[in-house]
């Protein structure tokens, strides 16, 4: 399969942090790779930087078009869609608002939103902050795939959910990565051994690992090495 996004030798500097320190890695078009890491390794980043949220140095394409110096509004006209960590949903609108503020060239497929998280549907006149934080992940996750969307970055999106939501989650993103090509941050391997094709591991701002998602997580002493973790929340299972 061909390589949807492209980055390569990408640098970016936090004031006199240096981040990101020459990552370069492709994602396949069509399902899931899965970009992991210990906290604070810069995967955030990468998700920011391929939005234009932080500036970037090296390079960024995507089919491609070079998203390197764009700024975020047209690199998201170009078929990307972001789901952010902290949900980052508009708290004093409704879920139908929400929604509605996300629609892009008048082909909305709220249908799709709706048979994912039938609850959406349900609380259309509620207002978002007074969801819970399970239903706040439903809406900003339906919000990317409101829109046919080239490709989605996911970043996080069973962070402090409960065992059932981050089951209906990953469900959820089961059936994404059949509709678009997905970046998927995620700590909890549960998730990632169940929806992910591809992984790509970064470690202090560098990529220390790449290939199949199933070859590393059938060893488990790699890892170890490469993560950090043998149990607990990162590796809890999905059912």
């Amino acid at each position: 399969m061909s390589a949807l996004l492209e980055l390569r030798d990408l640098h970016v500097f936090y004031g006199q942090s240096h981040v990101l320190q020459g990552v370069s890695f492709d994602v396949r078009e069509g399902g899931v790779t899965a970009l992991l890491g210990r906290n604070g390794v810069g995967k955030t980043t990468t998700c920011r930087a391929i939005m234009g949220l932080a500036e970037p140095r090296g390079g960024i394409t995507l089919g491609g078009h070079d998203l390197t110096r764009l700024p975020t509004h047209r690199i998201v006209r170009l078929g990307i869609g972001y789901v952010p960590e902290d949900r980052d949903v508009f708290a004093g609108l409704t879920v139908a608002e929400n929604l509605k503020l996300a629609e892009r060239n008048g082909s909305a497929r709220y249908e799709l939103v709706y048979d994912l998280f039938p609850e959406l549907r349900e609380r259309g006149r509620q207002l978002a902050g007074t969801l819970s934080g399970g239903q706040q992940q439903m809406l900003t996750i339906g919000r990317a795939l409101l829109n046919e969307n080239r490709l989605l970055l996911v970043d996080e999106p069973t962070k402090g959910l409960a065992p059932l939501l981050v089951t209906e989650v990953a469900h959820a993103l089961e059936r994404i990565g059949k509709l678009a090509t997905v970046l998927l941050v995620e700590q909890n391997l549960g998730v990632v051994r169940r929806v992910a094709r591809d992984v790509v591991v970064l470690d202090a701002g560098k990529v220390v690992h790449r290939g199949p998602a199933q070859e590393l997580l059938s060893d488990p002493a790699r890892v170890r090495s490469l993560l950090g973790v043998s149990g607990g929340r990162e590796v809890r299972p999905v059912a």
